[in-house]
Formats: C-alpha cells, sequence, structure tokens
C-alpha cells in the first residue's frame, strides 16, 4: 500500500512577491542551446472543456498551452492531444480509451477526483503515468492503483489547515460546511472539521448531491444549522447556495470559499445587478507564482487557479521522459519525483533540459513554486494565496506556503 502521514510544517507566511519569481519560473524565452533530444512525448489532456460553468478551463487550457509553446520553443518535441469530456465526470474514462487508443505516453488530467478516479485503474492496468493538476483527494496518496499517478497541486490535508486559521481569526464559533457528495467534497470537509475543531471551532457538514435540480433543501440545512460561518466545499452549483445564503441574510464576509468555486466572476454570477452583495467573501486557491499568473491572466477571463499546476505536469513529464531517455511509461514515473528535489534548481524547460541532457541531477522550481514530490507522487511545498472580493474585483490579499514533512 502507498502509505502517507503529514505534518504542516508552517502555514501562514506572506510571501513578497520577488521572492516567488526567482528567476524565470514558468517562462521559456531566455535564449540559450536548444533542446539536443529527438525524444518525443504524446500528452493526452483531460479536461471539461466543454462545462460552461466550470472556472478552470480557462487558465488551465491556457496554461498547458504555454507549455507546449515553452518546450517547443526550446527544441522539445511534444504533441497534445485532447480529450474533452463536458460536464459528465463519467465520460472522462471514455475520453482517456480514445485517448489511449490515439498512443498517448502520458495523461493530464482529470479536472475533478472524481473524474480521474473513473479511469486511474485504466492506467494502471496500461502502465501510462498521469499527472492530475487539480486533483486533491487524499484518496490517491494511499490507494494501490495509483502508482502511475502523480499530481502538482498538494492534498487536502494542506489546504484545510489555512482555510480554518482564516474563520477562527474572524471569530467564528460553529460553521456550516455544504460540501459536495464526491471524493473529494467527503474528504475536505471532514478535513476542516477536524482543522477547525483544533482550533476550538465547531462544525457540521451539510453533504449534497451536485446534480441535484434545487439547492434549496440545501440552504434551509445550512439555515437551521445556527451557524455564524460557511464555508464551502463546492464547485460552480456553489453560487446557488450562496445566492440563497444572502438572501437569508447572512453576510458575505461570514463566507469562505475553497478552490472548486474560486472565480474571478463570482460576484457577477451570483447577483449581476449587486456585485457588491459579495464584499469581503474569501477564497483560498492553489495558485502559480505571480511572475506566471502574470503570463497567463491576458490570456484567460481573469482566473488563474491551477493554471501554474498544469504548467508544471506538462514540463515535469517531458523532463522525466528525457531523464530516462524513454517514453515508456514505467521509466518516466520512475523519474518524476527525481527531477523535482535533490539536484541543480533549475526554474525553466529550457534551462532544466539543457542540464538533464549533459546529466545533471535537477530539481525543477516551477510556475506553481516549489514541488518537491515525494514517493508516492505528492508535492511537499504547496502554495496558496487567499483572495477578496470587493464590488466584484477579486484581489489576492496574502499568499502562503505550506510545508508537509513526511513523518514516515
Amino acid at each position: 500500500m502507498r502509505k502517507r502521514r503529514f505534518e504542516i510544517v508552517a502555514v501562514g507566511a506572506v510571501l513578497a512577491l520577488a521572492a516567488t519569481a526567482c528567476g524565470s519560473s514558468g517562462g521559456g524565452s531566455n535564449p540559450a542551446q536548444p533542446d539536443r533530444s529527438d525524444l518525443e512525448l504524446v500528452i493526452g489532456s483531460v479536461w471539461p472543456e466543454g462545462d460552461p460553468e466550470s472556472t478552470s478551463v480557462s487558465p488551465v487550457m491556457a496554461s498547458i498551452n504555454l507549455a507546449v509553446q515553452d518546450i517547443r520553443a526550446a527544441g522539445g518535441i511534444v504533441q497534445l492531444l485532447r480529450g474533452d469530456y463536458g460536464t459528465d465526470p463519467d465520460a472522462a474514462a471514455e475520453a482517456v480509451n480514445r485517448l489511449l487508443g490515439e498512443g498517448v505516453h502520458a495523461i493530464l488530467g482529470a479536472g475533478s477526483s472524481q473524474a480521474s478516479q473513473s479511469f486511474i485503474q485504466t492506467l494502471y492496468d496500461a502502465q501510462i503515468p498521469q499527472c492530475a493538476a487539480s486533483n486533491t483527494s487524499p484518496s490517491f496518496s494511499t490507494q494501490e492503483n495509483a502508482a502511475f499517478f502523480f499530481r502538482t497541486v498538494p492534498p487536502d490535508e494542506a489546504v484545510s489547515p489555512i482555510v480554518a486559521t482564516l474563520v477562527a481569526a474572524d471569530g467564528a464559533t460553529h460553521v456550516a460546511i455544504p460540501a459536495r457528495d464526491d471524493d473529494w467534497g467527503n474528504a475536505l470537509s471532514n478535513l476542516l472539521v477536524e482543522s477547525l475543531g483544533e482550533l476550538g471551532v465547531s462544525a457540521e457538514i451539510i453533504s449534497y448531491d451536485p446534480n441535484a435540480t434545487s439547492f434549496d433543501p440545501i440552504v434551509a440545512a445550512v439555515q437551521s444549522t445556527g451557524a455564524d460561518a460557511v464555508v464551502f466545499v463546492t464547485f460552480s452549483e456553489g453560487a446557488e447556495i450562496i445566492r440563497g445564503l444572502l438572501e437569508a441574510g447572512l453576510p458575505a464576509t461570514a463566507m469562505y470559499g475553497t478552490d472548486g468555486i474560486y472565480d474571478h466572476n463570482l460576484a457577477e454570477v451570483v447577483s449581476p445587478s449587486s456585485p457588491e452583495v459579495l464584499n469581503g467573501f474569501l477564497m483560498v486557491a492553489a495558485g502559480g507564482n505571480p511572475t506566471f499568473n502574470g503570463r497567463i491572466t491576458g490570456l484567460t477571463d481573469g482566473n488563474v487557479v491551477w493554471g501554474g499546476q498544469a504548467y508544471d505536469c506538462v514540463v515535469v513529464l517531458m523532463l522525466a521522459a528525457l531523464a530516462a531517455d524513454s517514453t515508456s511509461g514505467p521509466a518516466i514515473i520512475a523519474e518524476v519525483p527525481g527531477v523535482t528535489k535533490g539536484g541543480q534548481q533549475c526554474f525553466s524547460y529550457r534551462s532544466c533540459s539543457l542540464l538533464v541532457l549533459d546529466g545533471v541531477d535537477i530539481d525543477y522550481v516551477g510556475a506553481s513554486g516549489t514541488l518537491e514530490l515525494d514517493e508516492v507522487g505528492d508535492p511537499t511545498i504547496g502554495r496558496y494565496f487567499v483572495a477578496e472580493l470587493n464590488y466584484g474585483v477579486l484581489t489576492v490579499i496574502a499568499s502562503h506556503d505550506v510545508d508537509l514533512a513526511e513523518l514516515g
């Protein structure tokens, strides 16, 4: 079994923007000797591109495209095939089967932990590496069929203390947590209850079917708890719950969102005519460093969530293939942890690939920051930002690095 335990070593250090830039992380424009390898890697992207309510589509696809562009500009040979599963996570498995039939060497995605669980056994059987940019369910860290799975976003053990600390610092005493009844929603909501409890804050979970036709019962259930704060473990459907709670009199300053609902346009979605009703709403999400976020902001609808992580998936897969000098799945996955830790630091595909081809052990510091992947493919360093809505404008007000030290 793949077994993990975590220890939060540091939470809450506000990062200086200059410190996160550190070279040209996530860049690829500096002139240098081109990649001398003729190895060609074919990556299949599995994402809900056809879901108009998915706030991750724009930043993730822009970041994947940038990574491919940067690798090619540096002389690398990479091909990207797309597997769009629209609004149905169960269709992700069909997209994966099609991509495998087209000869992909690796899979990037899916958009949700639930979708990835639908095909992880297939990839295990086929020995095809999978990199997830947004799958935070702790389940992947321990399940046997995740041997070919790794991710560039930490599991939810990393973010739950950040959210809990924010809520407790604002004076909440009893928290309601409307949460999707799926792998991610169940895991994160239970971790939040634990983290809040450690801070002396009671909490209860209101689990719901994300495919429900009406969320009025969820609004009523939250009200019945008498909670003085609400943390949303939702995707885009959470906007309806927020709208109902606002109408019931709960102020936005008592509401907190996790990365599933992180949306630059959330205030407009909730109340197009009065975006100020969400003034003070806080959201916590995994993100890239400011330099990289600046690159993709002009290419997206303003959202940056999971963009840096998606970029890093592409680069790590390509660097691992170079280090292995192979497109074989077992060879690639064996090299994945090593290219993110313990060697000479490098900050772009161009600089890292040249070192790899010269036989140098590297430590890729990516668009999402330091990765330091462990033996089960989880980052041991996570970067998160806190953003606040005011008059429809979402502003990052703090950044946090979390170091998850392995205890054994």
